[in-house]
């Protein structure tokens, strides 16, 4: 069993609440838009973490963050990249790869909008972690916590951060 705290878009700032949000958690995963090395050395001090680029991040972040992650956790195969989609309407970078081998787990980030979707079509879930930065359009910065035990995804847990700055 891991429990997963995951989060999005940052774009260079980490808000000091979001802390005590990772206790409790095995891992953190991020969905691009990190922003600053900075971040991934923070984040990596408290716990493992998993995180793509997104298209504010430079090359050297490109270099250490891949476009696209796809990994088992436990008995559950997750996709993490930035711009993805959602149920319907799927990125075209990625919408071939989706329907031909859907993950059971699809994750993104890039609209800053917090969404929980399941996709009956591809039988996944679909989780955008809204964001938790300062930067954009979102009145409320956010994260989502759930745990994933062998192949069940559950207690998915919206934390709110407060007003984006």
């Amino acid at each position: 069993m891991k429990r997963i705290a995951l989060l999005s878009d940052t774009h260079g700032y980490l808000d000091d609440k979001i802390f005590k949000y990772f206790d409790g958690c095995d891992e953190i995963w991020h969905a691009g838009d990190i922003g600053s090395l900075e971040v991934v050395d923070a984040l990596e001090k408290i716990k493992p973490l998993k995180a793509v680029s997104g298209n504010i991040d430079d090359a050297t972040m490109r270099r250490i963050c891949p476009d696209n992650l796809r990994f088992m956790c436990e008995q559950t195969d997750v996709w993490i990249t930035h711009i993805g989609g959602y149920p319907d309407h799927y990125s075209p970078a990625i919408r071939k790869e989706i329907y031909a081998n859907p993950p059971k787990l699809f994750i993104c980030g890039h609209s800053h909008i917090l969404k929980v979707m399941f996709d009956k079509k591809l039988n996944l879930l679909h989780i955008n972690p809204g964001a938790a930065g300062n930067h954009g359009f979102h009145l409320v910065k956010t994260l989502v916590r759930f745990t994933i035990d062998g192949s069940a995804i559950k207690d998915l847990e919206v934390v709110e951060l407060g007003k984006r700055g």
